[in-house]
C-alpha cells in the first residue's frame, strides 16, 4: 500500500488516543468514533507495521515494548505536524468575515472608531458587527469574538483583557442645578438613579463610607437596556447613573457630567475583555488579527483609572 493511501497521522492520533486514554472506549469518545472502528483501525495499523503494539485483555491494554517505543516517535511527530500547522497558519494573509459582538457603550466609543484603520491594515477582512448589552451565546450567535464589561463567568471560553476602567456616580450640571448636588448616601437616596433592566445588571451602587462598603438600590422612574442610552439620559438632565470612565470620561473632561461622591467612591473598576472560542495559538488568522489589533489600539486612559 502506498503511503499517500495511508492516513498514517490520523493512525497515530487514534493509536495515540487510545494509550492516553487506557482504552478504545474512552478513545472513541474523545474522537467521536465507535469503539469497533477505533479497534479495526489500531489492528489494521499492527497488520501494516507487521508488529503487535497492543496485548489487549478483558480488564486493561498493555503496551508491548514495540508499543511503548511507538508511541513516544507518535506524540513527536503529531506535536511537529501541529507546530507546522500554527506555523503555516500565522503566515497567512488574514481574509474573511470575523463576527464581532460588543456592548454598545464600548462599540460605540472604541471599536467603531478603530474599525476603518483595521480594514485598511487587512483589506481582506470583513467585520459583521453586533452591538448590543446582552450577554450573547458565542457559539449560538456564531459570533468569533464579543467584548465583555465587568466580572467574566466561568467557561471554556478565553479572553485577552483590554483595560480596566473606574466606576463613577455622575449626573448633568442642569440636574444638579434644579435638584441639588448629594453630599451624603442619606442625599443621593432621594434622587433619581437610573439603573439597567437586564438580567446581569449590578441593581445597587457601592459606597465606602467610614470604611465600610454601604450600598443604595439603583432605583428610579427609569430602566434601561444598555450604558449608553443611560448616559444620553443624563446628559438630558434626567437622573443620576453610575458608569465606567471609559464610556463617560469625554464627557467629565468636557463638563458636560460632573461626578458625584467621589469622596466615597471605592474605587472599584470595571475589567473589559476579548473572549472568543477556541485554544489561542489555533485561531484562525483573520480572529487573531482583529484580537491583536484591538489589544494595540484601545486606549482608555489614566485619567479612568
Amino acid at each position: 500500500m502506498s503511503r499517500l493511501d495511508t492516513n498514517r497521522s490520523g493512525e497515530m492520533e487514534v493509536f495515540a488516543r487510545v494509550v492516553e486514554h487506557s482504552g478504545f472506549s474512552a478513545a472513541a469518545r474523545s474522537l467521536r468514533m465507535t469503539p469497533s472502528a477505533v479497534s479495526k483501525l489500531v489492528a489494521r495499523l499492527e497488520d501494516r507495521l507487521g508488529t503487535r503494539l497492543i496485548n489487549r485483555s478483558t480488564r486493561k491494554l498493555q503496551l508491548t515494548p514495540e508499543g511503548l517505543a511507538f508511541y513516544g516517535r507518535c506524540v513527536r511527530v503529531l506535536a511537529d505536524i501541529d507546530e507546522a500547522e500554527r506555523e503555516a497558519a500565522a503566515g497567512t494573509e488574514p481574509r474573511g468575515r470575523v463576527r464581532v459582538n460588543s456592548n454598545v457603550p464600548f462599540g460605540l466609543h472604541h471599536l467603531l472608531p478603530l474599525v476603518p484603520g483595521f480594514l485598511e491594515r487587512h483589506p481582506e477582512v470583513t467585520l459583521d458587527i453586533v452591538l448590543t448589552d446582552q450577554v450573547i451565546d458565542l457559539l449560538e450567535e456564531r459570533a468569533d469574538v464579543a467584548i465583555r464589561t465587568g466580572p467574566l463567568r466561568a467557561s471554556q471560553l478565553l479572553a485577552r483583557k483590554l483595560g480596566a476602567s473606574r466606576m463613577v456616580v455622575v449626573a448633568s450640571p442642569s440636574y444638579l442645578k434644579r435638584f441639588g448636588n448629594p453630599r451624603t448616601l442619606d442625599e443621593i437616596a432621594a434622587h433619581n438613579r437610573i439603573g439597567f433592566n437586564f438580567a446581569r445588571s449590578i441593581e445597587e451602587w457601592p459606597f465606602l463610607e467610614a470604611g465600610a462598603i454601604r450600598t443604595v438600590p439603583a432605583c428610579g422612574d427609569v430602566q434601561v437596556g444598555d450604558g449608553e442610552t443611560a448616559r444620553r439620559l443624563v446628559l438630558a438632565g434626567v437622573g443620576l447613573a453610575r458608569l465606567s470612565r471609559f464610556h463617560i470620561d469625554p464627557d467629565i473632561r468636557d463638563g458636560r457630567l460632573v461626578p458625584v461622591l467621589e469622596d466615597l467612591n471605592p474605587g472599584d473598576v470595571e475589567e473589559i475583555h476579548a473572549v472568543f472560542v477556541g485554544a489561542g495559538l489555533h485561531l484562525p488568522a483573520r480572529v487573531r488579527a482583529f484580537i491583536d489589533y484591538l489589544a494595540g489600539n484601545v486606549k482608555l486612559g489614566v485619567t479612568q483609572l
